[in-house]
This record gives structure tokens, sequence and C-alpha cells, in this order.
């Protein structure tokens, strides 16, 4: 893969890694004890487990281990190289009761290179930075619960360069204020860890050059507030091969995480030659989650009221956008078996609306209705999967790694300008029979739908002119050829047919 991928990969596992042993937490527990330096082995098992080499100077002095001069080095996949940090100084403090307490300097730099195969090596300096860090470790070995806090914790970029040429960046910075969190690591047959984080705020900062050298600068700064994160974590106790994702799912690797805010906000400006485009934006929620394991994969991204505002020298007035929610979730299975196994993708677009000002650039006069728009779609259905989906020859193919077995249309929502579209429908498909539907296995089944508004707003084009006479017909006739009127003023419906000899119907009118 190459250098891309490999920087990726290293930043992923270092600070995913450093997130959950930072978070390796919870309350003490008066039946068990730890020691220093099986805490600090739980943190090296953890990190060789993803395929780090870790080598570190470590000193024991009257219950307490030092450990400074950590290396931690990842062979990059698809030999692409090496990558290598250098973390903070830790301190592991036996406090007589059973616990340790782990410490770091306020502040510290972690040195990171990657030194690529056949493409630029990529070096540079993080700042780190806490105030009031407190973490205590207790349990027993295999069995441990971590508890930590911070007022403030601080990461920053504060050099980067690529084939020896310095990258100008100026500010690139993330903070986190007022955190808690708790974790626990458990050892059977995985390592086993589940982390919940809360936090007051996340704030970030960015401020550089273009790395293209035409005068270019990005700054953005933001702020997300009460962040929280909540998940799990499983990995197999020998460390993994990156190379091979399905590799690491055999072996039990399983994610299950979220991470939600209650509000942010966003300020931009680029500036490229004589322009300059500036803005904000923001949203009142959101969220993010990852599911992975020997059963599906899965993945959500969603946002409730998002808004934009940007401006610049070439526009006549600022662009406003706002949406009430966006959500995208997909869940695919990653196993093969003989059985067909669920998957599902739903897609919305809700309620979005633009400023008046945008509106009169192309309708003035207020002929169009300005609701707002909404696009939302829900698909369910059943796959056979006949090859591991996450195996590198199975990305690698061009060939589909399955069968299509079953398709529901659960909701199709369009409403656009006063009109609106609405569907519904249900398939199964033969894949036995590829050659009626020219190498597509033949569908069976119907879908229902129904258009209300739709010659209204066809007609309201014609009069703007943003729509000839004669396409308007045109789509006129299309949608005699496809749909019958309904139960409403300017309403049709429509009823799509594949029968099982292939013959494609709407409304019982024979089309194929």
């Amino acid at each position: 893969m190459g250098i891309l991928r490999g920087i990726e990969m290293g930043f992923a596992k270092t600070f995913g890694g450093v997130s959950v042993a930072i978070g390796m937490m919870t309350a003490p527990a008066a039946w068990a004890d730890v020691t220093a330096g099986q805490v600090w082995a739980d943190f090296k098992g953890y990190m060789e487990g993803f395929g780090y080499s870790i080598t570190a100077e470590e000193a024991q002095d009257a219950g307490r281990l030092t450990v400074t001069g950590i290396s931690m080095t990842m062979q990059m996949p698809e030999d692409a190289g090496t990558a290598t940090f250098e973390a903070p100084d830790m301190s592991f403090t036996d406090n007589g009761d059973g616990t340790v307490s782990v410490t770091m300097p306020e502040m510290s730099t972690l040195d990171f290179a990657v030194d690529a195969e056949d493409e630029g090596d990529v070096s540079g300096t993080i700042d780190y930075g806490q105030t009031g860090f407190a973490m205590t470790v207790s349990g027993s070995p295999g069995d441990m619960f971590y508890d930590y806090s911070a007022d403030e914790m601080s990461v920053a970029l504060s050099s980067l360069a690529v084939e020896g040429e310095s990258v100008q960046i100026d500010t690139a910075q993330f903070t986190i204020r007022d955190m808690q969190g708790q974790s626990t690591v458990k050892l059977d047959d995985l390592r086993r860890v589940a982390q919940r984080m809360t936090m007051g705020a996340l704030a970030y900062e960015l401020d550089m050059v273009s790395p293209e050298d035409d005068g270019g600068r990005l700054t953005m700064k933001g702020e997300l507030t009460s962040p929280e994160f909540d998940g799990t974590l499983a990995t197999p106790l020998e460390p993994l091969d990156s190379d091979d994702p399905n590799a690491m799912i055999e072996a039990g690797m399983a994610v299950d995480g979220g991470f939600t805010h209650s509000g942010g906000r966003t300020e931009f400006r680029f500036v490229e030659e004589d322009d300059a485009v500036e803005g904000t934006a923001s949203s009142e929620s959101g969220e993010v989650s990852v599911r992975m394991d020997a059963g599906q994969m899965g993945y959500t991204l969603g946002a409730r009221g998002l808004n934009l505002r940007a401006e610049s020298a070439e526009l006549p007035f600022p662009v406003e956008l706002a949406m009430a929610e966006s959500l995208l979730d997909f869940t695919v299975p990653v196993t093969p078996g003989e059985e067909p196994q669920d998957f599902g993708l739903t897609l919305t677009l809700g309620d979005f609306t633009m400023s008046d000002m945008i509106w009169q650039m192309f309708d003035p006069a207020g002929q169009l209705p300005r609701d707002p728009a909404t696009v939302a779609l829900d698909l369910k259905g059943k796959a056979r999967l006949d090859a591991p989906l996450m195996a590198p020859e199975t990305m690698e193919s061009d060939e589909a790694p399955g069968e299509l077995r079953e398709l529901s249309i659960s909701s199709l929502i369009v409403r656009l300008a006063g009109a609106e579209l609405t569907g519904v429908g249900d398939f199964t498909f033969d894949n036995t029979d590829t050659t009626t539907f020219d190498g597509m296995p033949r569908p069976e089944g119907a879908l229902d739908l129904r258009l209300v508004g739709g010659n209204t707003l066809l007609d309201t084009l014609v009069n703007m002119g943003m729509l000839p006479q004669e396409q308007a017909m045109g789509a006129r006739m299309m949608m005699g050829l496809f749909a019958v009127p309904g139960d409403g003023e300017d309403t049709l419906t429509s009823k799509i047919e594949v029968n099982e000899a292939g013959q494609v119907l709407a409304n019982g009118q024979r089309l194929r």
C-alpha cells in the first residue's frame, strides 16, 4: 500500500492504542492487588498486540518503576517501511494498598518517523501536555481496573518534514478539558477492553500554509461540547498482522464503539491567491460509531441541527444552508457462510433549507414552494457471502464476493419544491438466471410508488423558463406510461412489477 496508508495505520494505532492505554482504568478493588511492574507489562502487552516492538529503560526504586526512552516501532503494511514513535516517560508507583498510580510529565514530546520504501520519508514532533492528570490502576493481573481524570490534555504537531523538507504548520492542536474515564482490561483467550470517557469540551485549531507553495493558507478553529466515548475492543493476545484485516477478525478481533457530542462549532478561512473563503459550521449534536466482528461490519455517522454559512469576495452575498438531520448507517456481513446474511443501508438528508438570497438567484418571483427538502432511503436485504469481505484478495478482486438474495425498500422519500415521491418494495433474486437481465440475477417482486405535486412542479418550472415546454411534455408522457391517477389532486401512483418469467409490468401493463 504506500506511505499514506502506512501513516494512517501508524497514527490510528498509536493514538487509538494510547487513548485506550491511557484509558485502561476504574475504581480500586480492595480484594486484589497489582504491582507497578504488572501495570507496565499490561501496557506493553496491549501495544505489542497491535504489532509494535517496544524498547525502554526501566528503573525500580522503593516501590516506584520509572520507564524512560520509550520507543515503539511498527512495520507498515505491505512492506512499505517502518514507523517509529517516541513516547513520553512514565512512572508507576505502588500505593501500598494494592493499587498503582501512573504519572507522566506535564510537558513532553513525542517524536515520530516514517521510513517509507520508494516514497518520501516523513518525520516530526508532537508536543504533549497535561494538567491535573491522575490515574489509578487496581484489580489483579489479567483483570485490571483503571480510573483516570485530567483538567486538561493537549496534543500539538510542532514540526513536520517530508523528504527532509519542512512543512510550515503554524498551529495543529487539539485540547481536551475536564476529562474523566473508566476502563477494564480482562485477559482470557483475548484481551478485552471496555472503556467509557467523558469530556467537558474538545477544542481544535489548525493554521497551515498550502504545501503546494501557491500562497494558500488554511485556518480552522472549533470546539465540541460534552463529547463522550463508550466502546469495547477485543484483540488477540498474539501480535496482529495489519496486512490482513480478515486474519485479525478470524483471530477474534472485535470493535464496537461510539463517539457523541452535544454541539459543535467551527470557524474556517481559506485563502488562495486573491480570493478568500471564510465562514462557520455548527451542529446541535452528532455521533460516529464503528462496529466490526466476525459477523458484521457497520458504520454510523449522524448529526442534527446542521448550519453552514460561507462568504467570499467572488460571491454577491453569503451562502447559508441548514439541515435538521443527516444520517448514514450501513451494515454488511464480513464472514462467508452457506446461509444468506443481513445487510442494510439508511441514508437521511432531512429538512434541508437555504437562505432567501440563494432562492432569489433562480426564483426571484417566489413561484416555487420553499418548504424544507428531504431525501431519505432505508434498504434492507440478505446476501450470501462466498469469500471473506476483508481479505486482501477479495478487496482487490473485480468479482462480486457473493450473491444478492433479497432486497427490501422499506422507505423511499424525496420531498422537494412542493412535490413528494414515496415508495416501498420487495424483491428476491434468482442467481441461477443471469441471462434474462443481461448478467444481473433475475429479480422478482414489486415496487409501489406515489407522486404528489409532480404536474404542478412541472408547470411551475415551465412558467419560470427553467424547463422547455417540450421537455415537460416528454416527462408527462413518461408519467402517463408508468403511472395512473391516484386518490387525490395531482396524485399519481405506480406499481412496477417483475414476475417470475422476467416480464416487467407497470400497473399491469407489460413494458418488457
